[in-house]
C-alpha cells in the first residue's frame, strides 16, 4: 500500500489487488453534522444532486459514464461523510477516480433537476418509517445526542426539504467539498506507484489552484443527560426496541479496540453470539438481535437492538438485562477471551477480501485519522485487550443505570 498528500491538500491510498475488478473511493469529511444553520437533510440532499450534471457532462452522461463500461456508481451520506464510489474493471480504474473528482468540484445543481431529486428525497424520508426497525434506531440516536449535531437525521424533514434552494445546495457543496478535507482510495490489480502517479496528476487537474484551508470542525462531548426509557404506540405488527447509550469516540484508541470486542461477543453477525444463541436459538423469541457500536469524532453509540411479538417484549428485555448486568460483573475467562479475539480477526480479515470495503475503510481511515492502520498494527491492538478492559468497558457503556431504552409498540 501507497499513502500520501497530495500538493492540493487531497490525501490517497492505493493498493494492489489480484482482482479483474477496480475499486475507487472519495471520502469527504463533511457530513450531517456539519449543516448548521442549513437546512436539516442538506447533506443528503447534496449527495442525491452530484449526478445532475457538472460543467463537462450532462446527468445521463454522469451516470451512463461507468455504466457502459459495465461498472457502478454510486454514493452515501453519513453524519460525518459523503462518500462516491465505483467499482469498475481495473483498467477503467483513472476513468471511474476521474469521474469522482469531477463530481465533487464541477457539479453544477441545475434547478430543475434539483426540484425533481428533491422528490426523490421526500419519498425516501416518507418510505424511511415504513421500516420501523430502522425507524426506532434513528429516533434512539436522535433522542440521546439531543441538542448535539450528532443529534440531526440524515435525511432531515420533508419541509426542510421542501425549503432547500438550489443556491443553499451550492453553498453546501461548496464549503464542504474541499481537498483537504477528502481522500481518493484506489484497489486495482495495477503497479502501486503508477496508481500513485495517476491520483496526484488527477488532483493537479481538479485542483489547479491554492485552495484555502478547510476550517476546523468542532468537536465537543455530548451533553451526558439522565438515562430515557420511552414507549411509543406505533401500532405495528412486530414491536422493535433499542437500548443502549454512550460509547466512546474515533479518537477514544484502546477504549475504542475494546468496545468493538464487546459488542461483537454480546451481539455481533455470528449466531454464536450471547445475544443471538440465547434470544433466537435457544428461546426463539426474537428473528434477530443485534450489539452495535458506531463511532463519532467526539463520542460513540453502543446499542443492542430487536424486533419480536408482542408477548415476548418483556421477556427479551429482562433477558438483556441480565446479560449486559453479567458482562458488568464478571471477568471474561481466558479461553473465551481468546476466542472472542479470533472470531473478531477472522471477521476483520474476511471483509478485508472485499476490495470494496478496502477502498471504503481506507477512505475513512485518511479522512479521520490522516493514514491508514496496517493489518498487522490491527492484529496488535485486537491482542492487546484484557479481560479487564473489557469489564471495565462494559461497566462504563452497559451500566443499567446509564442505559436508555426505545421501544416502538
Amino acid at each position: 500500500m501507497r499513502c500520501g498528500v497530495a500538493e492540493s491538500g487531497l490525501r490517497y491510498a492505493v493498493l494492489r489487488s489480484g482482482s479483474a475488478a477496480g475499486w475507487c473511493a472519495l471520502t469527504c469529511g463533511t457530513g450531517t453534522r456539519d449543516e448548521g444553520a442549513f437546512p436539516a437533510g442538506i447533506a443528503h440532499f447534496t449527495e442525491h444532486t452530484l449526478f445532475k450534471g457538472t460543467r463537462h457532462k450532462s446527468a445521463s452522461a454522469v451516470n451512463s459514464c461507468l455504466e457502459r463500461l459495465g461498472g457502478e456508481l454510486n454514493a452515501f451520506t453519513t453524519k460525518e461523510e459523503i462518500v462516491l464510489h465505483a467499482t469498475v474493471l481495473r483498467e477503467d480504474i483513472r476513468k471511474a477516480a476521474s469521474l469522482l473528482l469531477e463530481l465533487a468540484t464541477e457539479a453544477v445543481f441545475p434547478d430543475a433537476a434539483i426540484d425533481t431529486e428533491r422528490g426523490v428525497v421526500i419519498d425516501e424520508i416518507v418510505s424511511a418509517k415504513d421500516s420501523p426497525a430502522d425507524d426506532v434506531y434513528d429516533r434512539f440516536e436522535e433522542e440521546l445526542f439531543r441538542g448535539h449535531p450528532l443529534g440531526r437525521s440524515i435525511l432531515g424533514t420533508a419541509a426542510a426539504i421542501r425549503k432547500t434552494t438550489p443556491e443553499q445546495l451550492r453553498r453546501f457543496y461548496a464549503e464542504g467539498f474541499r481537498p483537504d478535507r477528502m481522500a481518493l482510495t484506489l484497489v486495482a490489480d495495477l503497479d502501486e506507484g503508477r496508481m500513485e502517479a495517476m491520483v496526484r496528476t488527477l488532483s493537479a487537474r481538479f485542483f489547479p489552484g491554492e485552495t484555502p484551508a478547510a476550517p476546523e470542525r468542532s468537536l465537543a462531548a455530548p451533553l451526558l443527560s439522565a438515562p430515557f426509557c420511552k414507549t411509543i404506540d406505533k401500532r405495528n405488527h412486530e414491536v422493535n426496541a433499542v437500548l443502549g447509550g454512550f460509547a466512546p469516540g474515533l479518537y477514544d484508541g484502546d477504549k475504542r479496540v475494546e468496545t468493538i470486542l464487546l459488542c461483537n461477543l454480546l451481539g455481533g453477525p455470528a449466531s454464536n453470539s450471547l445475544l443471538n444463541s440465547l434470544l433466537r436459538e435457544r428461546y426463539g423469541w426474537v428473528y434477530g438481535v443485534e450489539c452495535s457500536y458506531t463511532q463519532y469524532a467526539d463520542s460513540g453509540i453502543a446499542t443492542v437492538s430487536f424486533g419480536c411479538e408482542r408477548p415476548n417484549l418483556d421477556r427479551c428485555l429482562r433477558k438483556i438485562d441480565e446479560v449486559l448486568l453479567r458482562c458488568c460483573e464478571t471477568v471474561l475467562s481466558e479461553a473465551r477471551l481468546k476466542a472472542a479475539k479470533k472470531q473478531l480477526l477472522g471477521q476483520l480479515l474476511i471483509s478485508s477480501a472485499s476490495g470494496e470495503a478496502q477502498a471504503l475503510s481506507m477512505g475513512k481511515s485518511l479522512v479521520v485519522f490522516g493514514k491508514v492502520e496496517s493489518q498487522a498494527r490491527t492484529r496488535e491492538r485486537i491482542e492487546s485487550v484484557t479481560a479487564e478492559g473489557l469489564l471495565e468497558r462494559a461497566r462504563e457503556v452497559f451500566d443499567p443505570a446509564r442505559v436508555s431504552r426505545l421501544v416502538f409498540l
